[in-house]
């Protein structure tokens, strides 16, 4: 099967063609600042048609197109039911109307952290394991589950996928999603620079001299020996380590894949976590596993395959 795949990510749309073993072509384009997905649609349009010809083939070698995105989404009808901060309009949108009247061919559209587990299970490190809880950190906190071989999607479409939203200090901060202290307020991509900026000693701090803080220069300057960053990137730890505890007591995973753009620091993330889970997790069997995500920022895109070949209308949970 060849397949279009999208994932619309908080700061950029990858666009990939995929076949049943590999990534064949991949490019991207800027979503950074745009909270319209209409407006981006032509870009994309243009981007994956000029992939095709640089492979040779047309829209019409492919069975589909698969889109991950970052929101509630019911991949029965594909409709889009909330967004959060991100492409705002895109519940008024007809994507399927769109990928026929654009490339000729049908739609499914899928939560992005579901697309990633999906893509992790078909080629990554869920490979031949039938529970599968995913993490994605990044922009947000993204979560997907796998129970027996199907995907966890729930009556209104938001089972398993809401994670980062779950409290880890029930006194906390205000979350984009309207709860209070979601881990996504204490350790994302959007909140950690309003978290490292409260931290007591933080005017002092190399950080403050940073016109933006990512997770990229929190790690790096915690390695360089900076206090304020250390004691930032541990607390982030520490609430990604509570929430994958009460991911694995929700929804009894074999394994934990931990993936997204801050997993360029797996060697650190991934043991303590790890060691975080064998001493708090309560499990009767063992400890579930924490793996990095093989696939990195493509597991979205490689998810497509496996997306547009389940039999949606034989899926129970």
């Amino acid at each position: 099967m060849l397949a279009l795949s999208f994932d619309m990510g908080g700061t950029h749309i990858g666009c990939g063609i995929v076949d049943d073993h590999k990534l064949l072509a991949q490019a991207a384009i800027s979503s950074e600042g745009g909270h319209s997905l209409a407006a981006l649609l032509p870009a994309v349009a243009t981007t994956v048609e000029s992939l095709l010809s640089e492979m040779g083939i047309t829209a019409q070698d492919c069975s589909g197109l698969a889109v991950g995105f970052p929101g509630i989404v019911n991949v029965r009808d594909n409709t889009i039911h909330s967004t959060l901060k991100k492409y705002e309009d895109a519940p008024q949108l007809d994507l399927a109307k769109w990928s026929y009247d654009t490339f000729g061919l049908p739609l499914r559209i899928e939560n992005d952290a579901r697309m990633a587990l999906l893509g992790e299970r078909f080629a990554g490190a869920g490979r031949n394991v039938r529970n599968i809880v995913m993490m994605t950190l990044g922009t947000g906190i993204g979560s997907a589950v796998m129970i027996q071989d199907q995907l966890l999607r729930g009556s209104h479409s938001q089972a398993g996928c809401l994670g980062g939203h779950f409290p880890v200090n029930f006194r906390g901060r205000n979350c984009a999603c309207g709860n209070i202290g979601c881990a996504e307020s204490e350790a994302a991509g959007w909140s950690m620079p309003i978290v490292a900026s409260e931290f007591p000693g933080f005017a002092e701090s190399s950080l403050a001299k940073l016109p933006h803080i990512g997770f990229r220069d929190l790690f790096e300057h915690a390695d360089a020996g900076d206090a304020v960053a250390v004691a930032v990137r541990t607390h982030c730890l520490d609430v990604w380590s509570a929430t994958a505890v009460a991911l694995i007591h929700a929804y009894d995973p074999e394994v934990i894949i931990m993936g997204g753009g801050v997993m360029g620091s797996a060697d650190l993330i991934v043991p303590y976590v790890q060691r975080h889970v064998k001493e708090h997790a309560w499990s009767s069997w063992g400890k579930p596993l924490i793996r990095p995500a093989e696939l990195g920022n493509l597991a979205a895109i490689m998810g497509a395959v496996p997306l547009l070949a389940e039999d949606i209308d034989a899926a129970k949970i």
